[in-house]
């Protein structure tokens, strides 16, 4: 593994950008307050010229071109208002965002809205039951959560109009996406991770991507699905960090293998397995921890790394289960929870290959764990 230090966010622009000459796409994890967020803007700000620009971009300052007016007065019209200063926003009305919106809208949430495109707001509906009818409830407050979600559909329309060269996002050359899951759980991270994707192997569009996250899991199935997707033009991850004492970005190019997901994921798997709360989608996690694993080890094979006993002496059963159960489509819905003779060999799994490939114990120790023995 290799590092490269930057004296300032503009350098690492730069190498970016020289680095898209050659990639489709840049991956980037790092920590919160590493700067994730200044960086996507510094790359935008290199792609202006006067009135011109090259890159679209999803990070904290798109949530903040969509304002709620809560109609405090009345507490009864309450709209999200857009900011129709913003290019975000080219083309709205002749390009029926609605349409364009509401299929990937479905896939996470159960409300619907309307755009007002003379006012430049949208109104939240959801159908709801009353004394055994279902009515359609309008100017809705929707959660955080579904807010979030909402702009990050909205997002999307918006990218797949760029992918498609329509004249009003003709000018993006770039798209830069920064932790698009910020309130989500493990299963729609899972979930947001596939479909963007699912969106960016479309077609053989000419744009080119970087996204950041410090969302491990979400990192983690973003690359496995880009280069699972991509092995004409395979993607190589990165690990961003700020070096406090010589004030230096720090970009770490980890060759073939994220290594810096996979203590994260681990925390995640044990004490999804400590609380007996285990979901199919566990298994997609724990197969890709194996492949790494074998990958790190020399293996050909995740399945050297699974332990071999004496009644099942190649592993074959349990190689047999993590094949067939990490193979099923990414559910957001209906998270399916494992059959309990499942979940009993997702832990034994588990528990045997971190005996066998040993992790500092105090890592994964819960906070039950760490009073009791305080």
């Amino acid at each position: 593994m290799t590092s490269i230090s930057f004296l300032d966010l503009n350098g690492l622009v730069t190498h970016l950008r020289e680095k898209l000459k050659d990639k489709k796409y840049v991956l980037l994890f790092a920590y919160n307050g590493t700067g994730k967020t200044r960086l996507s803007m510094a790359f935008k700000d290199a792609g202006r010229r006067e009135d011109r620009r090259d890159t679209l971009y999803f990070n904290a300052f798109t949530e903040d071109l969509f304002i709620w007016d809560n109609d405090l007065g009345n507490d009864a019209h309450r709209i999200l208002r857009l900011n129709q200063d913003s290019r975000f926003f080219s083309g709205l009305q002749e390009l029926e965002m609605e349409n364009r919106i509401r299929p990937l809208l479905q896939r996470y949430a159960d409300f619907d809205f309307k755009i007002d495109y003379t006012n430049w707001t949208i109104n939240f509906t959801r159908e709801i039951e009353v004394n055994g009818t279902l009515q359609m409830v309008e100017h809705i407050k929707v959660s955080r959560g579904e807010e979030n979600i909402f702009i990050w559909c909205f997002f999307l329309a918006v990218a797949q109009l760029a992918i498609d060269e329509q004249e009003a996002y003709a000018w993006v050359k770039y798209l830069y996406i920064d932790d698009p899951i910020s309130s989500l759980d493990d299963n729609n991270a899972i979930a947001v991770a596939s479909h963007l994707a699912q969106l960016l192997f479309k077609q053989d569009n000419k744009i080119k991507v970087v996204i950041s996250s410090h969302h491990a899991l979400f990192f983690s199935v973003m690359w496995n699905e880009l280069n699972r997707r991509g092995k004409d033009n395979p993607l190589q991850p990165y690990f961003l960090s700020f070096e406090k004492v010589t004030n230096r970005y720090i970009l770490r190019y980890t060759d073939e293998t994220p290594f810096f997901h996979h203590v994260a994921l681990l925390k995640q798997l044990k004490e999804a397995s400590d609380s007996g709360v285990l979901y199919t989608y566990h298994f997609n996690i724990l197969r890709s921890i194996l492949e790494k694993a074998a990958s790190f080890h020399g293996f050909k094979n995740f399945s050297a790394c699974i332990k071999q006993g004496k009644d099942d002496v190649d592993g074959i059963l349990h190689t047999r289960m993590i094949n067939v159960l990490s193979h099923g489509d990414y559910s957001l819905f209906e998270p399916v929870q494992m059959l309990d003779e499942n979940k009993q060999y997702f832990k034994t799994i588990l528990r045997d290959f971190m005996d066998n490939y040993r992790f500092n114990p105090e890592l994964f120790l819960n906070e039950t764990t760490v009073a009791s023995q305080a």
